[in-house]
Parts: C-alpha cells; structure tokens; sequence
C-alpha cells in the first residue's frame, strides 16, 4: 500500500470524528519529549492488553501487559481458622497469633499477584530526536514525530487481542522491534525482599527464564510461570514500501500467541476502521462541560482510562489494570483486588457517566467468581450465603493481609451494591431477575445469618472499618463501626426492594423487618462517628464512617434530620485534616461535600487531587507530588481507584441520584456561570442533558430509556418547553414517560 492510498484512508477513517476530535483535543496528553519513568508513560488499553509507552536508555520502550496474568499459587492457609477463632483471640487479647496467620504470608510470599507480561523497545538512534508525543484520546492513539520526519504512531485494538504500530523512516532497515523478557532470574541480591508497595523483585516467584525465538520477522516468547501455566508475547513486523515498517503484538495465556492471520493489508484497515467506531462510540455516550480547566482535562483523561481498563470478559479493574508496573518487580500491592474500597470506587463514574457497558466488567467478575466466595462463607463465617474477600485473586481465592479488611464480614453488602446500581441505572429486568436478585439476596442472607439479636437489635460478632487503627486488635469493635453499619442497611433496604421488583413479594416483609433490627447510625455534636461512642480522633485516608453519606446514600442533606449529622460530619473531617489522606480520599471528600451541596468545597478538592496526585500522564499517584503540600504522604504507587473517584466528583457536582428523585446541578459553583452535560445517565434509566448559561439553567432534556416516573428536585420554577403541564409538589416535580419518551424543560421564567 503506497503512501498516497494510506493517508487517502487515514482521512476517510477520520471524516466522521473530526468535529468532535476538535472539542477534545486540548485534553489529549502533549509533549515534546518521552517520559523517562513508566508510571508517567503514555498508556494504551483495552481491558485485557496494555502498553505503556516511555524511554528507557536510548530506547521508546513499550511495557506490555495483560489482565490475566496471575500467579495464584497459594501463600494464606485461610482455611486453618474462622471467624470464631479470631473473634476469640480478639476477646482473650492474644492477636498475635491472629496476625502471623493472617497478615504475615501477605508481605512474606511473592504470590499470589498478578504478573507483568514483557516490553517491546526500538532504538532511538535511528529513530531520532522526538519533537511531538501525543496520546489522541478520541482515538486511543500515541502519535510520535521525531526531529528528522520520522514517526511512529500505535494503538491497542479496542476489541480485538492486538496491539498495532507503524513507523515511517528514511533508515527504516535498521528499525528492526526487539521484544524485552522480564528477568525472572536474577543473580547477587536480585532476590531480596521488598515491601509489598515497592514491588518484590520477580525472582522472587522462582520461574526459569523464559526462552524468545527469533525469525526474520517474527519474535516469540514464551514464558513459564507456575504449575505448567505459561504465557506467550508474539511480535511480528513487515516493510511496506522503502520508507514504512508495521507490526503487531500480542499476548497470549496458556495458548499459542498467533498474529500471522491479521499481519495482511486488508485486516490492518479493517482493524482500525473497528477500533475508532468502538471508541467514537464511547465518547458519543456522554460529555460535560466545565468552566475550570483544570477538571475538565483531568476528567476526559480519567474517562479515557475507564475506556482502556473496562471490557466485557477482561478481569475487573485491579489496582493497576492493564499498567502493571516495568520496574524488574510485582505491581504495587500485588496488582491485586482489593474490594474495601480499591475495586468499588474504580466503578463509581460508569453509572452516571452512562458507561453501563464498562460497569458490568465488575458484576462479571463478582458473578463469575460467585460460587468460589459461596464456599469461603460457608467455611470461614460458617453460614449459608454469599461474602467475599477484601483482598482476593483473579480467582476469587482469599490473599490474606490485614484481615479485619481483608477477610471483613460486609465486603459482599458493598459489591452488592454494584448490582444494585446496574439493575438500577439500566432498568434491565432480565438483569434483575438473573443477576441482581440472585446476587443480593445471597449476600442479605449470609448478613442475616452471621449477625445474631441483642435485645431486640441484631449486631456483628466483630465489626471493623477500613483500616482505621492499622492491623491492632483495636481495629476491631464489639459495636456496629458506621461503615459496617451503613453497608447492613443499604444491604437489607435493597433485599427488600429487588425481592419486590423481581416478583418476589413473600419475601419483602422478612427483609424489611429485618432492617428494622438495625440500630441507627452512631452520632453525635460531631456527626457521624466510627462506632459507638468512638470519635475519628485522627486524620485517616478511607472516609469509610461516611458510607451513609456516599456512595450508599442512606442519607440526605435535603432531609432535616439528616442535614445536621452530614455537616457536623464535615466540619469534624476538616477539623482532622488531611495529612492522612492519600489521592482518592480527597477525589471521595469532593463527593461528600457535593452530597452536602458544598459546591466550592468539592470543586476545591477536585482541584488538589488534580494538581498534586498525579503523575504528568494523570495516573493517580497517592502521594502528594508536590512535596507534601496537604498530604504527609509523597511516595508514588500508582493505583487507578482515585481517577475513577475522580471522575464521579464531576458528575456529582453535575447530576445526583437520590432516593426516590434526581437533583440537576445540585453543587455546581456560583462561579460557573456557565455549565453543561450531555446524555449523564439517572436510576430508573433516564438520560439527562442540561446548561446553565450566565448562571441561570436554560434547559434540561430527558429521554427515557424505560418507562417510568421522573421526580425531579427543583428550586428553580420549571415548565415544558411545549406548553405540557408539570406536576410540582413542594420542590418536586413528577413526570410520567413512556421508553424512548423524550422531553425539553425550560426555566420558567423564560
């Protein structure tokens, strides 16, 4: 193919986006030079493959990965002991012995952990001195120009198991691609152990090295792990005219990696003509508009690595997805799941941000591994019913760690409620009944049957909230914590609530009277408490005792009850300070206060989580970069859950569902005059666009995928843009819709 035909097809491909690659391009990530570290690499993903692009030496590095490449080998004896155990060395004070059983394998294996797969470098020498590197975000694409008219541009398939690059160069001969093994074998101190958070060297999991082969045109690797496991990275190339060299890469679990099929001029074309049709699908799916910056920027990039880490039958986002550290050494913290918070919140953005698509990766996962966590309750908690682990494998299976989180009696409340928020958000009766309904009555009812009645009030036998007070004994409380707590109410409320939707009405007085049996939250002048009696005494990273508050929603500023508990509450966490907190405690505080409608005080910590937590490429850090301007922490694991977090404290200053209602610009500055979001998504699976122009809202379009009633919490006086009267009581308005209803509220005024 000539060159002339190729940009005759680059620009066919491109005639469709290019209004809307116009509106994104400010947010693309631009430089003019490479990234010297991995973690400030350009990324590219599709939810199983990912590339990180960066120079190491005198080479453009490409760090490959894929989400499945797991080491399971088991380190936590988990089935040795129970919860009765533990809770009796809590209660005759000899935890020691507690911690050695279920803390000490964590930091002392290796293994479990997911893996990194190999790097792909070219030599820079040849290629010349880079004066443009741009990550397209509309089209998932890292575009290179060096000095001496050389580029390079590459792509991971949207959908398909690929990843593709394409060089243009006078000296194209001497661009030949060499695949980089990881060094499974080390010598010297190669093997020493390191913190969990640094990443143990990869000698340490005691594979031999892998062995690559070399043709003309073609590199593989093939890798052994563990117990006859394996994976394979293939790489293969081709000249095309005198100035241009393609290639393709994959990589491949326990099969045979095979290219050879795709490397043809009609599969390339037909590969990108896919890959821009899936991504312009995505972005068409919903926007916004910000007057700040700053936000916008971080929030498009955030968005895009939701695009890149989601996919339908890819493992759920871990703490790094498809960006596993190129370091020599494991992922911080294993690269594992952690579902006391890690997991829950890198879904937070794809309800609202009308990504349902991407948000039924997590309840695949869940579901997928359901009956492996079905076996662990039975075992551990002893009861019938459904809890999982904090801290799990690709599998499912326990890793251990701190176990008042890692092994918490309400893990299941919480990814219950992801189910929830699909069934919610979609309206899909077919996932209600299938998934939904299933999921969540089995986690209700290993809650009911673990919990025991106290004089008329049912309680845990040992209750806890994320790692406050570390790994001590006194981690765990003989009272509800308000975390615990607020997971047991939302858990039975929605028991009640599926079991009705579903047909299921027998059921609905059983769970209602059993939420009835909750106590109420632990509060006082200082709001919300960590259990009863028990102040938060000092800044802490995980807002966990404010679960009511968000993400479950139990409740609200608008009720007068619960309007005092949200501010005290606030008021008590700023007293604290933030020298505890970590990257996505502040993106977490954003949502709280725009749940308390605090609008400058969640767009300012939006701003700090912006500009001091993350890396150049957006990556979410955790430490503070700036040297620890609000943060006493400034190290650098990078972990995704706080760009996600991120992203829905923008669409909570913009769009909230509430119980029963949704209220439209709830917390939007007075300062943004003008604002705006198109196709954000409501429960009960409405698509709401809105703008406020001059800082009064000029229009809000509804379109209804189901049919449904719409209650709308307004202060502002509406009407429908075409004369139909509106229902208003009090400051709500009703509206009836049929599915693919559409309609135009304007200010009445107007």
């Amino acid at each position: 193919m000539n060159i002339k035909k190729s940009i005759l097809l680059y620009v066919t491909i491109n005639a469709v986006l290019q209004l809307s690659a116009q509106n994104m391009k400010e947010y693309n990530l631009q430089s003019d030079h490479f990234a010297t570290r991995w973690d400030e690499a350009i990324p590219l993903g599709n939810g199983m493959l990912g590339a990180l692009i960066w120079q190491k030496d005198n080479t453009l590095r490409l760090s490959l990965d894929r989400a499945d490449l797991w080491d399971e080998r088991k380190a936590f004896e988990w089935e040795q002991h129970n919860f009765s155990w533990v809770q009796q060395h809590v209660n005759s004070k000899t935890y020691e012995t507690v911690q050695q059983w279920g803390d000490a394998p964590y930091d002392a294996s290796p293994y479990p952990t997911k893996l990194p797969a190999a790097a792909m470098s070219f030599d820079l020498s040849v290629l010349g001195k880079v004066i443009s590197n741009t990550l397209d975000i509309r089209r998932a694409e890292n575009t290179i120009v060096f000095d001496n008219g050389n580029t390079f541009k590459c792509y991971i398939h949207a959908t398909e198991q690929v990843g593709y690059f394409e060089i243009r160069a006078e000296q194209i001969e001497s661009l030949i691609p060499r695949l980089l093994p990881h060094q499974y074998e080390a010598k010297g101190n190669g093997t020493t152990q390191a913190s969990v958070v640094e990443g143990q060297h990869l000698a340490r999991l005691g594979y031999k090295q892998g062995v690559l082969k070399n043709s003309a045109q073609q590199q593989l690797l093939h890798q052994p792990t563990y117990e006859n496991n394996f994976y394979e990275v293939e790489l293969e190339w081709r000249r095309s005219g005198k100035d241009k060299l393609i290639g393709m890469w994959t990589v491949s679990k326990n099969q045979k990696a095979d290219i050879s099929k795709k490397m043809n001029e009609k599969s390339q074309q037909a590969l990108q003509k896919s890959h821009l049709t899936w991504w312009d699908n995505y972005w068409n799916m919903s926007s916004v508009s910000l007057p700040d910056t700053l936000l916008q920027r971080q929030y498009y990039l955030d968005m895009y690595k939701l695009g890149a880490v989601a996919r339908k039958d890819a493992p759920a986002i871990t703490l790094q997805a498809v960006w596993t550290a190129d370091n020599g050494g494991l992922p911080p913290w294993k690269g594992d799941f952690h579902n006391d918070l890690n997991t829950q919140l890198s879904y937070w953005p794809a309800y609202t941000g009308n990504r349902l698509a991407e948000a039924s990766t997590y309840t695949d996962w869940l579901w997928r591994i359901r009956e492996v966590n079905m076996d662990y309750t039975k075992h551990y908690f002893g009861v019938e019913g459904l809890n999982i682990p904090g801290v799990l494998t690709l599998n499912g299976l326990p890793m251990g760690g701190w176990i008042q989180y890692s092994l918490s009696p309400t893990v299941s409340a919480w990814t219950a409620q992801h189910f929830y928020w699909q069934w919610k958000y979609s309206m899909d009766d077919t996932f209600l009944k299938e998934r939904a309904y299933p999921y969540i009555i089995a986690a209700a009812t290993y809650l009911k049957n673990i919990t025991e009645l106290r004089e008329e009030k049912r309680y845990l036998p040992l209750s806890s909230s994320p790692e406050y007070n570390d790994n001590s004994i006194n981690a765990w409380f003989k009272d509800w914590t308000n975390f615990d707590l607020g997971l047991a109410h939302f858990l039975f409320d929605a028991a009640a609530e599926v079991s009705a939707a579903a047909g299921h009405q027998n059921e609905v007085a059983e769970w209602t009277k059993i939420a009835s049996q909750l106590p109420d939250y632990a509060v006082d002048e200082s709001g919300m408490l960590m259990a009863p009696d028990v102040r938060m005494e000092h800044s802490h990273r995980h807002m966990s005792p404010y679960m009511a508050i968000y993400p479950l929603a139990r409740l609200d500023i608008n009720n007068s009850k619960d309007a005092p508990v949200i501010l005290n509450s606030l008021r008590h966490l700023e007293k604290l300070g933030t020298r505890a907190w970590v990257g996505y405690s502040f993106s977490w505080m954003a949502c709280l206060h725009a749940r308390a409608k605090e609008a400058d005080k969640a767009v300012s910590n939006l701003q700090k989580f912006a500009g001091n937590f993350c890396s150049t490429n957006s990556f979410h850090l955790n430490g503070d970069q700036k040297g620890g301007q609000y943060s006493g922490f400034t190290y650098r694991p990078f972990t995704l859950e706080g760009n996600f977090a991120f992203a829905q404290g923008i669409h909570e200053l913009l769009l909230q569902s509430k119980s029963g209602y949704i209220e439209i610009f709830p917390a939007v500055p007075a300062s943004w005059t003008d604002v705006s979001f198109t196709n954000l998504l409501t429960e009960g699976g409405f698509v709401i666009s809105a703008r406020k122009e001059h800082g009064h809202l000029k229009s809000v379009k509804i379109k209804a995928n189901h049919t449904g009633i719409l209650h709308i919490r307004s202060a502002e006086d509406l009407k429908e843009k075409n004369g139909k009267s509106l229902v208003k009581e009090k400051n709500t308005y009703t509206i009836s819709l049929k599915a693919n209803e559409q309609l135009e509220l304007i200010a009445a005024a107007l």
